[in-house]
């Protein structure tokens, strides 16, 4: 995170400190042009402040997260995502909109509290590094699947434990407002739901050694695979990657397939559940007769989980109101 910090700092950062922060001179201090041009660039507050450091890694994560989000789940919303679910019947009235709304709410607070582990990192305390020989070539490529392991194993581990009854309806119940999401859900959390299903990905590299370009590339990455797997494309029913159609089958039954990237963890903890065949033929995915099934499964777990109450508001029914 040190090298984005550096170019924010370099083109944005440091104007912006000195202006609010401004180093004062003496006044009867006359400089030249070129002098006056350095000074526009200085602060009071030095760019090793862990205070100003601390500020500006917040606002760059708050600031990559919305920028991230509205790329990339409105591309997947326009290009991937079939309109036709906004037919479902356990689709919300103005669910979108829902999901963005929780969705901005919620960034900013886990920017606040992700800034400090990023404050770690850019001053040393992690083991990222920069040169490829210092571990070798070998852990250049090791690294990804090491990642992968480790952070889907824990995220396994703390999405599981939000749906104890305990956590269950103060923490995590805000995501499964979207029984059918749109890649807008992506990132509509709570903001300490969002912040703990997070912290295996900053965890990690202060155990294993990690690439600092890698380190950008996976944070990257995640982002992008989370808004993937709301994106209701079922491409392949692979038995190994935990893909869309595994965490629709989530969104829809609530008590299976918590995994991020694998179905591994889901199998050896017996919360595995193989997507059916249908979902992944177009008109069988979308018949009436399909969503009428998973509907009755769907209530039926929701009751267990949930209770009686729900406060969803369907289109479906807001339509049905209309029409009477």
């Amino acid at each position: 995170m040190d090298i984005i910090l550096d170019i924010c700092d370099t083109y944005a950062f440091d104007y912006a400190y000195a202006k609010a922060f401004p180093v004062h001179l003496p006044s009867n201090v006359t400089l030249d042009a070129a002098t006056r041009d350095h000074f526009s660039t200085l602060s009071s507050l030095a760019r090793d402040n862990a205070h100003r450091q601390y500020f500006s890694l917040f606002m760059i994560t708050w600031i990559f997260g919305i920028l991230t989000y509205f790329m990339f789940a409105s591309l997947s919303y326009v290009f991937i995502f079939d309109h036709d679910t906004l037919k479902h019947p356990k689709y919300l009235k103005n669910q979108v909109w829902l999901e963005i709304k929780l969705t901005l709410e919620s960034l900013p607070q886990m920017a606040i509290l992700t800034a400090p582990w990023f404050l770690a990192e850019v001053r040393g305390y992690s083991k990222l590094y920069m040169d490829p020989k210092e571990y070798g070539l070998w852990y250049m490529f090791a690294q990804f699947p090491l990642f992968i392991m480790f952070t889907d194993c824990f995220i396994y581990l703390i999405h599981r434990g939000l749906h104890h009854p305990l956590v269950y309806k103060r923490l995590h119940k805000p995501h499964h407002k979207w029984i059918v999401p749109t890649p807008y859900a992506s990132h509509a959390f709570h903001p300490l739901d969002g912040y703990a299903q997070s912290l295996p990905y900053h965890i990690f590299p202060f155990i294993f050694p990690l690439h600092k370009i890698s380190y950008i590339a996976l944070f990257t990455f995640i982002n992008i695979w989370t808004i993937l797997i709301h994106d209701g494309e079922f491409i392949a029913n692979n038995p190994l990657i935990n893909g869309a159609a595994c965490h629709t089958i989530h969104h829809l039954y609530f008590n299976h397939n918590y995994g991020q990237f694998t179905t591994l963890w889901d199998r050896l903890g017996a919360s595995y559940r193989k997507p059916e065949q249908e979902l992944f033929e177009k008109e069988k995915k979308m018949s009436v007769e399909m969503w009428k099934k998973e509907v009755k499964e769907m209530e039926k777990v929701q009751k267990e989980v949930e209770g009686d109450a729900d406060d969803r508001q369907y289109l479906s029914e807001a339509q049905a109101k209309k029409t009477i």
